[in-house]
Parts: C-alpha cells; sequence; structure tokens
C-alpha cells in the first residue's frame, strides 16, 4: 500500500514511523509533515484547512489510504470530500466530528444518549450572562469555549477573578475567533483522568493501550493548559474490571448513540475521562488519536497498525486482534519558550544525533524544520522524547536522559512526567 498521513506534528511522525514498519506498505507520504518526518516518509506541502488539496494530492500520488491526524480536517469535511471521490480514509465525517468540534453538540449528544458526564449550569452566548452565573456557581467550576481552540479553550477553576478574565479572553476579546461564540458552565469532576482511545469501523472497535498524560505547563500541574506537556502508558495504568466498565458504560453508548443519530464513524475516537468516585464520566471527546499519547502507543503496539487502518477503513475490523509490548512507555514533550503563548521559533537544535543513538528512545518531531542538515524549531511543541523500558521507570528515565541532551534556546519540559504513578484507582 501507499499510505497518506495528513498532518504535521508529533502525532504524524509517530503514525508515519509506526506505518512504514508494516510489511503491506510499500510508501508513506505525508502532508505537508515536518523537518523530522522526511526521515520516515515524503512530505508534501498541503494548507490542514485545504480538504480538495488534501483529496488532490491523494489521488496524485494514488494512495491506498489516507490516515487523519489532527482535528482541523476533520473538522473541516476532508472525510466527507473523500468519499464523494471514491478516495479510502480513516477519519470520521464533518457530522461525526462534531463531537469534537463543538463541546455544545457534544455535551447535548452525552445529554440525550445518557453518556456519564459533568452537570452543566448552561450554554452561554453572552459574556453578561456568564458574569451573573458565576455568583451561583459552585467551585471548582469548568468553563469550555464551544469550538476548537488546539487544546486551550478550557479552564479548570475555584477563582471567581481567574473566570471572569477567562470569559473576558474568550467571549469578549475572541482570542480563539469563532470558537469563543458560545461557551459551556459545568461542574468540575474531581478524581484521576484517563484517556482511553478506539479505533473503530462503526460497528466494531478495537481498545488502544490506555495512557496518561499531562495538559498543564509546568510540574505539579501548574500553569495554563497546552496541547499535552506528555503520556505515559503501562500495563498497570487501567485494572481490567474498571476497563470494562468504561467500555460498557461509555464506549458503547456513544457508537450505538451515533449510529441512533445516523452518524457513522469510521477513525479513532479518544475519550477523555475523570474516574470520579461515581464512576467514569466524559471530559472531552476527540474525534482522532491523541498527541502525546500517540507516541507512546506506537511504541507498545506490537500489531500491524496499517492493516488495522485499513480494515477499519473497510469495515473488517472485527478481524484485528491488537497486541500489546508489557513494556511500559513514557512521552517527554519539549517545548519552545512561551509556549502556550507566543513560542519562539527558527533556533538552531543541538544533540538530534547522539538522541538516535540512545536503545529504545525515538525522538518524534513536532514543531521542527529541517534546512540542509541542521534542525530548528517551528512550533511551539518541538520534540516528542519517547521511550520504553522493562519499568515505568527505566523508561521514564532514558526519555528524560535523552530530553536533557537536546538542546536548544529557552527549551522548556515538565519534569514530572510519569513520577510516582500508579493505576486508576477503581470507584
Amino acid at each position: 500500500m501507499k499510505v497518506l498521513v495528513i498532518g504535521s506534528g508529533g502525532r504524524e511522525h509517530a503514525l508515519a514511523w509506526k506505518l512504514r514498519q508494516s510489511p503491506i506498505v510499500e510508501k508513506v507520504y505525508c502532508a505537508p509533515g515536518n523537518g523530522g518526518i522526511e526521515s520516515d516518509a515524503e512530505c508534501i506541502a498541503l494548507d490542514l484547512k485545504d480538504v480538495k488539496a488534501a483529496a488532490d494530492i491523494a489521488a496524485n500520488i494514488k494512495a491506498d489510504l489516507t490516515v487523519v491526524g489532527p482535528e482541523v480536517p476533520l473538522v473541516a469535511g476532508i472525510a466527507d470530500e473523500f468519499a464523494a471521490r471514491g478516495l479510502k480514509i480513516l477519519g470520521p465525517a464533518r457530522a461525526a466530528a462534531q463531537l469534537e468540534g463543538s463541546k455544545v453538540f457534544a455535551k447535548k449528544f452525552m445529554e440525550r444518549h445518557g453518556i456519564p458526564t459533568a452537570s452543566a449550569y448552561g450554554i452561554f452566548d453572552s459574556a453578561l450572562d456568564v458574569y451573573a452565573e458565576l455568583c451561583a456557581v459552585d467551585w471548582p467550576l469548568v468553563i469550555k469555549a464551544d469550538g476548537l481552540c488546539a487544546g486551550k479553550g478550557v479552564l479548570v477553576t475555584s477563582s471567581p477573578d481567574e473566570a471572569t478574565a477567562f470569559v473576558d479572553r474568550v467571549m469578549d476579546k475572541r482570542e480563539f475567533g469563532d470558537a469563543g461564540r458560545h461557551v459551556i458552565l459545568e461542574d468540575g469532576l474531581s478524581g484521576e483522568e484517563l484517556s482511553y482511545i478506539v479505533l473503530t469501523d462503526g460497528k466494531d472497535f478495537i481498545s488502544m493501550a490506555p495512557t496518561r498524560d499531562y495538559k498543564r505547563a509546568f510540574d505539579g500541574d501548574a500553569g495554563p493548559n497546552t496541547g499535552g506537556m506528555g503520556a505515559y502508558s503501562s500495563d498497570d495504568v487501567l485494572p481490567k474490571d474498571l476497563e470494562n466498565r468504561i467500555i460498557e458504560s461509555v464506549v458503547r453508548p456513544t457508537l450505538q448513540g451515533l449510529a441512533a443519530d445516523s452518524i457513522p464513524y469510521c477513525g479513532f475516537l479518544y475519550f477523555g475521562l475523570m474516574i470520579t468516585p461515581g464512576g467514569p464520566k466524559v471530559l472531552e471527546f476527540n474525534c482522532r488519536l491523541g498527541d502525546p499519547e500517540t507516541e507512546v502507543i506506537v511504541l507498545r503496539a506490537e500489531f500491524d497498525l496499517a492493516q488495522a487502518c485499513m480494515d477499519a477503513a473497510t469495515g473488517n475490523l472485527k478481524r484485528i486482534v491488537p497486541k500489546w509490548s508489557s513494556k511500559p512507555a513514557v512521552c517527554v514533550v519539549m517545548a519552545s519558550e512561551g509556549y502556550p503563548g507566543s513560542p519562539g521559533t527558527n533556533l538552531p537544535i543541538s544533540g538530534l544525533d547522539s538522541a538516535q543513538t540512545v536503545p529504545d528512545v525515538i525522538v518524534f518531531h513536532a514543531g521542527t524544520k529541517r534546512v540542509s542538515n541542521a534542525y530548528y524549531t517551528s512550533g511551539g511543541r518541538v520534540l516528542m522524547v519517547s521511550a520504553s523500558g522493562g519499568t515505568l521507570s527505566a523508561a521514564r528515565d532514558s526519555a528524560y536522559g535523552v530530553a536533557k541532551s537536546i538542546t536548544f534556546d529557552g527549551a522548556q519540559y515538565r519534569t514530572d512526567i510519569a513520577a510516582g504513578r500508579k493505576a486508576v484507582p477503581a470507584p
């Protein structure tokens, strides 16, 4: 097969790296890709919002399958465009991608189908109405912008002043554009967060290795929300009885609800969960693989991911039996100074050559560009240093050892990824 990966981040590098290992894959392309992805795939320029151009690329290279990484093209209808032109693609259509593209749609969907989630105070289209409601809520409170905000449109707070400032940024100053036209206020949930991702053809599904990620910018879960600063996965992250409960109370009702609403879903579906004393509850849906969760998932996958993706795209997923390595995996995100605000770019990166020689460590590129044989920063999250090991602590030590050996001006990363972590406690 010729496989086209859509996207330009660490998730897409991890996908390209894993897909090219398949015996059924002849060549991997990536559009638009980045400097590091060029070592695992042929990169082709693309504006991720231009779904027609993406379909043109797939047609021109005669791609047998296209796998979509980020949410932007999915919400823009890339799967619909491909379907109209008879091109095979793994990713939900625009209607299904609303699960991520609109927090309002997702909240109403969950309420309609009895999927456990936080209670909402309401959906608001006026900042003044939100300010008035803040006088009557219980704290902590969660405030969510309706649309896509690259992981930065959610605030969890116990501070009325912080809440007011966030609403001002989102609704009055329109920091996230039209994504902030509506906001949801809901109860803050307490418990342990968990990322649970499935691959589905709309009827059957297979579960990815469970992961836990770190959304906040700084150690101790301090600072603003980001796209993700690290993740880890191990066999003991999720007890089997709790996983069964997640499948029966969350995953199956979601897939059944989509079918009942006549919304076909094909692709990866991400459940951002809070394991509360009352059981698992959905914080958010993503209509694709998580990032940086993907970087640890691919290290643990011991089955043909390309075949699984093709079977999902063609409705034959039932025959896939996923196998996972018993070795834990850890990913540490190296970000530019200023991230998640306004990061610096065009800074030279040193230490990558030696990092590539360390056993059981893969450095996936996110925000990089290559000029001749040198790499430079080109975005907020720059590198995803991912490692596997016999134990979680061994994987963690390997990832941090390599992260310390890579340098660029202003490099920042959390130092507490997977530190002292144990299984998610059953409610």
